[in-house]
């Protein structure tokens, strides 16, 4: 099992390019289960949720090729789809393969889907997915750790096509927001998701469905509108649909730098989706400039202690808490962090006290109180943003400190080491037993 070790205490100097979002890679590769024509996906990320996904989708008969003078450029057929089905042993890592449901019983009218893992930072139920397909029409039932489901209403015994509904979910969910809209791209008439999620990977997928012949309106608002149509086409190479930037590895970014000190230009990025987060390393103190496709960042001294709550977009992002909490574990005050998505999402304070850190939990809040200096010492992952935090932490700690279990890591990281030793950190990668 793959480790990182940091030798901490060096700044970050020069550019950074930023990779294709995990949050929106993983849906847009499922969205192409909707069409019987190829579909090319450009600036795709190099990560393990991806290679999952793929290895998921061929399970199901999509051929997928990487095209040979740009990795990152992937085109997807699933025209001989002929294995509508999500095995555990394919899905027990990764809790977005529940992305699937949607496409399969939308196109194929049938699914049989795992039911997901992924991260341990707590519940993320599918029943908000399920309650919408069967207002769509679906029969669904879940037994031995699977969701079966089916249209009825076909000729001859066969599955039938879904039905455009008006559906309200009871709380802003993303992956649901993601099946729903995808299924109803092909259910007979008008659906309208109510208290859908806004999220700039929502935007990102309607615009790659409504390339392949989705009529949709109100991405991006808390209102979705999706007329059906009878079939969505491919894309080719020259029409490929460009995968927007990642802003949690963005913000990641920001975090390090703004912990660590230097300057830092990020590359290919996009600064108004993550305004939240902007606005609070601004607060901290942290230099940041903005342009067309760019960020800056500097930092100089200790940073300034800065409470925030998480909230749904465009709020502060849950998957940038631990990042920000590193970053005030060595800021000059004390802040409060408020965890209102997710009830296990604290996993990683353990960890950063390890590293000299001083932080209080209580209950779905933190109490940290920012410490001069922290000092290396062996840390374990628990979690994706959990691997974040302890990379950072890494950076500004004296001493080496060795980052365990990095696997979650390089679910959503593409080569985040890499990128890190390019700007001066002294990280590597070491394997089990070296």
């Amino acid at each position: 099992m793959d480790k990182l070790l940091i030798r901490g205490g060096r700044r970050l100097q020069g550019e950074v390019t930023i990779s294709g979002a995990k949050n929106a890679a993983l849906p847009d590769l499922c969205a192409t289960l909707l069409s019987p024509e190829p579909v090319t996906l450009a600036n795709v990320p190099q990560l393990k949720d991806v290679a999952t996904t793929l290895k998921l989708l061929a399970n199901m008969g999509v051929q997928a090729e990487a095209h040979a003078d740009d990795p990152s450029t992937i085109t997807l057929d699933a025209t001989r789809v002929h294995n509508p089905e999500a095995p555990y042993e394919l899905v027990k890592t990764m809790r977005a393969s529940i992305l699937v449901l949607g496409p399969l019983l939308a196109r194929f009218g049938r699914a049989r889907v795992s039911l997901p893992g992924g991260c341990a930072i707590g519940s993320r139920p599918v029943d908000q997915h399920i309650k919408g397909l069967q207002a769509m029409g679906a029969q669904i039932t879940v037994e031995h750790g699977y969701i079966e489901a089916v249209v009825p209403g076909g000729a001859d015994g066969q599955p039938g096509r879904l039905k455009g509904a008006r559906i309200t979910t009871d709380m802003v969910t993303v992956t649901g927001t993601e099946n729903l809209m995808m299924a109803a791209t092909l259910a007979e008439g008008e659906t309208i998701l109510e208290n859908a999620a806004q999220e700039p990977e929502i935007v990102d997928l309607a615009n790659l469905l409504i390339a392949m012949g989705a009529r949709i309106e109100g991405q991006g608002t808390h209102r979705i509108r999706i007329q059906g149509v009878d079939r969505l086409h491919g894309l080719t190479p020259a029409q490929a649909h460009q995968i927007i930037p990642d802003r949690i590895e963005t913000g990641t970014f920001l975090c390090a730098v703004g912990a660590a000190g230097g300057e830092v230009t990020l590359r290919r990025t996009d600064a108004d989706q993550l305004e939240a987060v902007i606005e609070k390393l601004r607060e901290a103190g942290v230099q940041i400039e903005v342009g067309e496709g760019w960020i800056r960042v500097a930092s100089s001294g200790r940073p300034k202690a800065v409470g925030f709550r998480t909230k749904e977009h465009p709020g502060f992002p849950t998957d940038m808490q631990a990042q920000f909490m590193a970053l005030n574990a060595i800021a000059e005050g004390t802040a409060a962090i408020h965890e209102t998505i997710f009830e296990n999402r604290f996993m990683h304070v353990n960890e950063l006290i390890r590293l000299g850190a001083k932080i209080e939990v209580d209950g779905h809040s933190a109490i940290v109180t920012g410490v001069p200096r922290l000092s290396g010492a062996t840390v374990m992952a628990t979690d994706l943003r959990a691997s974040a935090s302890l990379v950072i932490a890494g950076l500004v700690a004296e001493g080496e400190t060795l980052v365990d279990r990095i696997y979650h890591l390089d679910r959503g990281y593409d080569r985040m080491e890499a990128k890190l030793r390019a700007i001066g950190a002294d990280i590597e990668r070491v394997k089990e037993g070296a």
